[in-house]
């Protein structure tokens, strides 16, 4: 368990992945099912994490480690990809966002992953300066990649 201020980041379960499905229906435009929680959950259950606050659930993160092509050259690469991470409105601006993030790029780290990646709406301006600050740099542009048609930016670190 890790301590940011009054709240709690812990790994999640089995039993409360629904948490972070139901946040994520709260505060994204983008679902999945939870089958799909629950295959990322198996896969890399330390990088699924829970923030808790009088045991109310207020934010996750889900990632996934991949192998693929670097976005720093040209080779294959253990990478964490960070699949979804979200915190209710009224929880931000508090470094939940920050403090997940940040757990989940040391666990990928311990993983043995060479890189973190993930894709972030071109809008979203916030959680794009937000990752900046955690040296992620735009890598590209996936055109009409959510949904609605609104490009993503690849943003990626070295680890």
């Amino acid at each position: 368990m890790i301590k940011v201020g009054e709240y709690e980041i812990r790994e999640a379960n089995e039993d409360n992945i629904w948490e972070a499905v139901k946040i994520n229906e709260k505060t994204l435009p983008e679902h999945y099912t939870f089958e799909f929680y629950l295959e990322v959950y198996r896969n890399f259950p330390e990088g699924f994490l829970i923030a808790w606050l009088d045991g109310n659930a207020v934010g996750y993160i889900m990632n996934r480690i991949e192998r693929g092509l670097s976005h720093f050259g040209f080779s294959i690469v253990k990478q964490g990809h960070v699949v979804s991470i979200a915190v209710l409105p009224e929880h931000r601006r508090k470094g939940l966002g920050t403090a997940l993030l940040q757990t989940a790029i040391e666990r990928m780290k311990n993983r043995g992953c060479q890189e973190v990646y993930l894709e972030v709406r071109v809008t979203n301006e916030e959680a794009i300066r937000v990752y900046e600050k955690l040296n992620f740099v735009k890598v590209r542009t996936i055109e009409y990649y959510y949904s609605d048609g609104e490009d993503a930016y690849v943003m990626a670190r070295k680890l």
